[in-house]
């Protein structure tokens, strides 16, 4: 008889589920899933694009031990963790992306993938992460990913969530820009029951500039779900967050985000922004944007709105003569214009736009 994740949790020290009584996982749907349903099982993996990158278990180490254990689901990972390297050395530019593909499969399985990707001093790539499925497989996967950018590097990471509606995903990111990095975390999601993305995007050296884009969509009973913190712990640092959304039938969609600016931070500029569309009674959207700033001389602001579709612009297409489904698709589609055009791979966003297309029309992620 396999193990379930429910006795594996046995055997540590945080045995017991979040709560949404915890701030970080308010609004969640944490308490509908059941541990003892599913068992861990090894990752399905390719990776393309990395040929001649050189492993550094050392490195990996030493990356991973900075991730923070703040609940169950942490130890789980420490414990049954499949790591993916992706180490690039200093002043090296790689033209093509590094594209990693998670496949989902059997029932009732669970895995832990691990993206560790470094970017030596002055090197600038892409990597690619996407997660698929089988259809209508019952799963669960708990990816993290550790990402470290060194001096002048410029690193762009993309998120792609296909999954069945029937699989949880339970993300955690961390990323750390040196002096003058930059970095850029992407996500586009689309697929999943509920679908989970925590990320804490750091700037720790003078002059490092963080971005993140986000783009999801869910209809029928899907919930997404995201936790953002913007920490800038060095002077003259920037970051700047985009996250867009849309909920349909009873999906529903959560974003938290926190700006936070260190004693350290002086001279330090950061910008939030979360808009959501409701696109039916019963779609509900969460929007909670926070900022924490111990400091002065810094530029800061929040904004985030939940509501219909621009009404202005779906009569103003009608009036054309479009047909009032053809219009409501095509102000949906530009709604998402600006954040598509931010994906750090252009090759990929006629397919990401087609995927959207199709959920408007009622069409599988």
């Amino acid at each position: 008889m396999s193990t379930t994740l429910l006795d594996a949790a046995g055997q540590l020290s945080q045995a017991q589920l979040p709560s949404t009584e915890s701030e970080v996982w308010r609004y969640s749907r944490i308490a509908e899933l059941d541990l003892a349903s599913f068992h861990p099982a090894v990752p399905s993996v390719t990776v393309t694009g990395a040929d001649g990158l050189t492993p550094d278990p050392t490195r990996t180490a030493a990356m991973v031990a900075t991730m923070p254990v703040h609940d169950v689901f942490d130890e789980l990972h420490a414990a049954h963790a499949h790591t993916i390297e992706v180490h690039v050395p200093a002043g090296k530019v790689l033209t093509e992306p590094i594209v990693v593909t998670h496949h989902v499969t059997g029932d009732g399985s669970a895995t832990f993938p691990r993206l560790v990707v470094h970017a030596g001093a002055d090197s600038e790539f892409t990597v690619v992460e996407r997660f698929e499925s089988d259809a209508d497989v019952r799963a669960l996967i708990v990816p993290r990913l550790v990402l470290h950018a060194e001096q002048a590097s410029r690193v762009s990471y993309l998120g792609v969530n296909l999954l069945a509606h029937s699989v949880w995903q339970l993300g955690h990111q961390q990323a750390t820009g040196e002096r003058d990095s930059t970095t850029l975390l992407a996500t586009v999601a689309l697929g999943g029951d509920y679908a989970r993305v925590r990320t804490d995007a750091r700037v720790v050296g003078q002059g490092a500039t963080t971005k993140q884009v986000a783009l999801y969509y869910a209809d029928g009973h899907q919930m997404h779900d995201f936790r953002t913190l913007q920490d800038h712990i060095a002077p003259k640092t920037n970051s700047d967050l985009l996250f867009k959304g849309a909920v349909q039938d009873t999906a529903k969609s959560v974003y938290t985000g926190l700006i936070r600016i260190g004693e350290d931070a002086k001279g330090s500029a950061a910008y939030q922004t979360n808009r959501n569309l409701t696109l039916s009674e019963g779609a509900w959207a969460e929007s909670v944007p926070n900022l924490d700033i111990r400091t002065n001389d810094v530029k800061c602001s929040h904004a985030s709105t939940v509501g219909p579709i621009d009404d202005e612009q779906r009569f103003y297409l009608e009036s054309r003569g479009i047909p009032p489904e053809t219009a409501e698709r095509l102000v949906i589609l530009g709604f998402f214009d600006d954040v598509l055009a931010a994906l750090p791979v252009g090759s990929l966003r006629p397919e990401l736009r087609q995927r959207v297309a199709e959920k408007l029309l009622g069409g599988a992620a």
